[in-house]
């Protein structure tokens, strides 16, 4: 009995190909991406290659806190991942805010930013951004979300369980939420 012959795959075609986002990246800069992230983001391929993934965030604030809050996980686990908030970059819905779920691999623990593969699912078709939030009321949203209590929210973002409790209640003023169920039920329906 012959083995069958390995199945080619094209690398770069599956890349280039994938149904969703993905980026390479060193030192938190996109070194290389594919279509689904260009699409995503409204932008072209030259205008996110070698840059920051700062341009795809809201704010520089939620660029820094979140690099910082991911650092430790990359470099125990290997591994990141989170929903967010994230900005389109450029086309006709240039500086729309969308939820996208994000997943990053650390190439190397010991360096988690050095080097690393990301993906990026855009949730806005299941969960849109209906108020005008904040860059805190956008991670304590994803925490809530989430699940976590606002100790743990706190702890996450390096800040007080009672300032969390400020940006919970004006969360729900904003989406007109009545208890804290409701208001993960308003996130998340969008």
């Amino acid at each position: 009995m012959t083995n069958p012959a390995p199945l080619d795959i094209d690398y770069r075609l599956a890349f280039e190909l994938a149904p969703i986002g993905l980026a390479l990246s060193r030192q938190r800069t996109m070194i290389d991406c594919n279509q689904a992230l260009c699409e995503m983001f409204g932008a072209t391929r030259d205008q996110l290659v070698g840059q920051s993934f700062q341009i795809l965030y809201p704010s520089a604030d939620e660029y820094e806190r979140t690099g910082a809050r991911m650092l430790p996980l990359l470099g125990r686990n290997g591994t990141y991942a989170d929903d967010r908030i994230m900005k389109r970059v450029d086309g006709r819905l240039k500086g729309e805010t969308f939820w996208c779920h994000v997943t990053g691999r650390a190439l190397r623990r010991e360096a988690p930013h050095e080097a690393g593969i990301w993906s990026f699912e855009d949730l806005s078709s299941r969960r849109t951004v209906k108020a005008e939030l904040t860059a805190r009321e956008r991670e304590v949203a994803a925490f809530l979300m989430d699940g976590l209590t606002s100790k743990e929210i706190g702890k996450a973002l390096g800040i007080s369980p009672r300032t969390v409790e400020i940006y919970r209640a004006r969360l729900m003023r904003k989406y007109q939420a009545h208890s804290t169920p409701d208001l993960v039920h308003r996130l998340l329906a969008g």
